[in-house]
């Protein structure tokens, strides 16, 4: 006589973040699951199965619950990134009316930090604000001229004619910035991301192998730069932080602002001169 097997049942994942998400905000709209089927042209017995984890949705499944509850960016982004895509987090526009108060707070971030050189920059490294101290130091070694041009600091740092001539480690620091800038096109498959690696690759100063470099250096929040101040080399350490524009619990769900501030390893070394007179540059608002 031939046992009969057992029915296999689905195992559910109760690690998986989506099923979570979707539980909270079905009870935030107070829609049942026959409800949410309903509005999305699934099952019940469906949305039970997402909700346990023992389903996982499609992007367009996905895209059509966040349709159903009109979740904003942020929510959005968070359902996307728990159910295992990329969050969509388009551009800002850093200078749109509504966000004054966000360049206000930017501003004044980037006063209270003088003198320790500033820039505030997109997720593409375009600069959109500098303090005093950012210019006053860098216009001790670079021309008024090329310093006004300056408007991506991938760019700054790439170029001999920029920031590098100052910065130690110059060409794995390349190679990491590259790596870095490679996988961020690999996750979102964005062109401005792809058209950023490929300029910047194609510049004299990047070594050949930098790919090779890059895979066996580990990634680095910050770098080291030596400047000549008044006949002297001083080290500098660049210190990188990010600013959410959706709020704290948003850093990958939105487009985000990153504050790059360069930090003297010598605690008594006094740059407050360097910010004093007429200090001018096309990003410096204050």
């Amino acid at each position: 006589m031939t046992t009969p097997k057992p029915i296999e049942k689905p195992i559910s994942d109760a690690n998986f973040a989506f099923g979570r998400f979707l539980k909270f905000w079905r009870g935030v709209h107070n829609l049942s699951q026959e409800q949410l089927a309903d509005l999305i042209n699934s099952s019940p017995r469906h949305i039970s199965r997402l909700e346990n984890g023992s389903s996982r949705p499609s992007q367009s499944m996905v895209t059509d619950i966040t349709s159903a509850f009109e979740l904003g960016q942020r929510d959005s982004n968070h359902l996307l990134i728990a159910a295992g895509f990329v969050p969509i987090t388009g551009e800002l526009d850093f200078h749109a009316p509504e966000l004054k108060w966000l360049r206000k707070a930017m501003t004044l971030s980037l006063k209270a930090l003088d003198p320790y050189p500033a820039t505030l920059a997109n997720e593409s490294n375009d600069i959109l604000m500098v303090n005093r101290g950012w210019v006053g130091l860098f216009g001790q070694n670079i021309e008024k001229a090329t310093l006004d041009r300056v408007t991506n600091n991938y760019e700054f740092l790439f170029s001999r004619k920029g920031a590098g001539n100052f910065v130690s480690g110059w060409e794995d620091t390349l190679s990491v910035i590259l790596m870095s800038l490679e996988q961020k096109a690999l996750f979102g498959n964005n062109p401005r991301d792809k058209q950023l690696r490929d300029r910047l690759a194609k510049r004299s100063e990047v070594p050949s192998d930098w790919r090779q470099r890059a895979a066996v250096l580990e990634p680095m929040s910050s770098f080291r730069i030596q400047i000549n101040l008044d006949g002297d080399l001083h080290k500098f350490v660049s210190v990188h932080s990010t600013v959410s524009t959706l709020g704290p619990a948003a850093l990958l769900s939105g487009p985000s602002l990153n504050m790059n501030t360069y930090c003297p390893e010598d605690e008594n070394l006094d740059l407050s001169k360097y910010c004093q007179g007429q200090l001018s540059h096309p990003l410096l608002f204050y």
